[in-house]
């Protein structure tokens, strides 16, 4: 028996929702598991993809045993039935980009989840395995919308329980996301945070991130363009993006534009605008990133509303 999953791009943070945002986006990464018959034959790990973006030699890297993460995933999942893995197969069909802030790992993780879930008869309910994929993914930002899909705020409370909601995204609202062709992991983007703030800068994103929520619920444009401001993370990433301050600044007075922000961990941006010249934001982006010999692909999406689902 196989079973195959279908599991959304995210982004995550959104500006000032540092760990506890994050928004699905239309491209997907598709995880198959198949237990084989034959003992002995051990964990089989393949991963593919047919998109010109995903340079196959950042495969290279990435486990095919039981390091990998989709499989720890997977066996966390049949121990906490009191289970081992049998052997396996896991096919990972990639179309999101790897370490660029849209969520790959979050993707094949909830994907390898959901999978095994199906093939042991569905023993995990939806809250179980966001707790697991959050274990694995160290915060619950980006498998919230994985699972979910839509626009969600999530957190991981001090005992390990997830607290999540999904609210309503205006469809009116575009998002360019700008995928430049350079990698950022996550380690590193995360090793450039400070492990303290100022008070002032806490206050700060609390208030921004109260007014993105109102802005996003009443579809207030005004207050959206005021909300997308962060102290937390992005000020300290941007030495690792070249072009970001240039590309934020570009679109800061634009009328029509609602803000500009690093997706994850970067390097890929957001660009969330309403009724504005869209080929203006292509254009823009294009001619800072590849000014300094950077790559780009440019896609306008609007928000995903469904979350992971079961194909076969």
């Amino acid at each position: 028996m196989k079973v195959s999953v279908k599991v959304p791009a995210t982004s995550a943070n959104l500006g000032p929702g540092f760990d506890c945002l994050g928004l699905a986006l239309p491209i997907y990464n598709t995880i198959t598991i198949e237990e084989t018959v034959l003992p002995g034959t051990g964990i089989e790990i393949n991963m593919m993809s047919e998109d010109e973006v995903i340079d196959e030699m950042s495969f290279d890297d990435i486990p095919r045993d039981e390091n990998n993460i989709v499989y720890k995933a997977v066996e966390m999942l049949y121990n906490s039935i009191g289970q081992e893995p049998s052997e396996l197969k896991i096919n990972i069909q990639s179309q999101i980009p790897i370490t660029r802030g849209l969520g790959s790992s979050a993707a094949v993780v909830v994907g390898g989840l959901l999978a095994a879930n199906k093939l042991l008869g569905s023993p995990a309910d939806e809250t179980a395995l966001l707790s697991i994929a959050t274990e694995v993914e160290g915060h619950p930002d980006n498998v919230a919308p994985a699972i979910l899909g839509g626009f969600v705020l999530a957190s991981q409370e001090d005992d390990g329980s997830i607290i999540c909601r999904k609210l309503n995204w205006p469809d009116e609202w575009d998002i360019t996301v700008c995928i430049p062709d350079f990698e950022l992991s996550t380690n590193i983007a995360r090793s450039v945070l400070p492990q303290s703030v100022p008070m002032q800068d806490a206050v700060f994103n609390s208030k921004h991130l109260a007014m993105l929520i109102h802005a996003v619920d009443t579809k207030d444009e005004k207050l959206m363009k005021a909300a997308l401001q962060d102290k937390l993370h992005q000020p300290y990433r941007e030495k690792l993006v070249p072009g970001m301050k240039e590309i934020m600044e570009a679109f800061k007075h634009e009328d029509g534009v609602l803000g500009c922000v690093l997706s994850g961990a970067g390097p890929a941006m957001l660009v969330i605008s309403h009724k504005y010249d869209l080929d203006k934001i292509k254009s823009t982006v294009k001619e800072i990133w590849e000014g300094q010999s950077i790559k780009v692909e440019i896609k306008t999406l609007k928000i995903e509303p469904k979350g992971a689902e079961i194909i076969e």
